[in-house]
């Protein structure tokens, strides 16, 4: 179970410095967008992009989309201008702030102290900006559960990969992509299973980093479902080409719902008293039980969420 009910199969990233990008945006099938102040805003920029980030959260409609915008690392001389400008400027209009690099449990706690001083200075409830933390670095999957346990602000872990893939080593520029020569198997098995494990024990959701080769749908269809299979919520997306696809991954089939569903009611029905208070069933030559029930509840839940048009921001 999850802190963060709405969806996010899809987080579109816009450069926060590209006014063009980002009102395209607000009409594209994705669950969330990402305003970056970060990797996709050069140097010289930063400044300017916080105000146009302002901006575009203050005015014109997003659907209901979830709003997020990413940060500078603590690393940089620019988080906590980015923080104090956006609270200040559109704090009620932002869902959460994504870290970048948080390699220590301390960044995120540094970023939710000051988040609590700024929502209080500027009248908005406690606790209103989430904070989801990207996971980018070896010290970081060395240290994920505590940085999951960081701060009740936390709303989600998120795969860095580019960043992790070069603080690891791995010998490939197709960021989000499998090395050459490292077949079969998934180089990333073990980041991505840290980092679901850590999002789960915590309530968190965990959410897959962006595939960057936009000219290979099919490899992004690969990449996006294999998250999905391990139970990813859902995966950033850096085209609109990219979304469509990412959503039906990351959403149940119509054929795994009407299993899940078929198997809840059964199983329902097993174990009532008029129908015998069996603890177990046979399903189509399987057995199910509780274990069973509580997997088909989490695919009919998250059928629900996934079609829930728009969705809603973090409550």
């Amino acid at each position: 179970m999850t802190k963060e009910r709405s969806a996010r199969r899809t987080i579109l990233a816009v450069p926060g410095s590209n006014p063009r990008m980002i009102d395209k945006a607000r009409a594209l099938p994705c669950d969330a967008v990402l305003l970056d102040l970060e990797d996709a805003v050069a140097q010289g920029a930063k400044e300017s992009a916080r105000g146009q980030v302002v901006e575009a959260l203050v005015s014109g409609s997003w659907g209901g989309r979830a709003r997020t915008v990413r940060v500078n690392a603590w690393t940089t001389p620019w988080t906590h201008r980015d923080v104090i400008d956006i609270v200040a400027g559109a704090g009620s209009e932002v869902d959460a702030l994504v870290l970048p690099k948080a390699d220590h449990p301390g960044h995120v706690h540094a970023l939710s102290l000051l988040l609590d001083q700024l929502e209080a200075l500027h009248g908005l409830p406690p606790g209103r900006i989430g904070i989801e933390a990207q996971i980018e670095s070896a010290a970081a999957l060395r240290r994920v559960d505590e940085i999951a346990a960081a701060s009740p602000r936390l709303v989600s872990l998120v795969l860095g990969p580019a960043d992790l893939m070069a603080s690891l080593g791995i010998r490939t520029l197709r960021v989000g992509d499998q090395p050459p020569g490292y077949a079969p198997g998934d180089a990333y098995h073990h980041a991505l299973m840290s980092i679901l494990i850590a999002a789960r024990a915590h309530g968190l959701q965990a959410i897959d980093g962006p595939f960057v080769d936009i000219g290979d749908p099919e490899a992004f269809d690969r990449a996006a479902r294999r998250t999905a299979a391990l139970g990813y919520d859902g995966k950033w997306v850096i085209h609109p080409s990219q979304i469509e696809r990412g959503n039906a991954a990351f959403t149940p089939s119509g054929e795994e719902l009407e299993r899940a569903q078929r198997l809840l009611d059964a199983y329902e029905t097993a174990t009532s008293l008029e129908g015998g208070a069996r603890g177990a069933i046979m399903l189509d030559g399987e057995m199910v039980d509780e274990a069973g029930r509580a997997l088909a509840r989490s695919i009919v839940a998250r059928s629900v969420v996934s079609r829930d048009e728009g969705g809603e921001g973090r409550s």
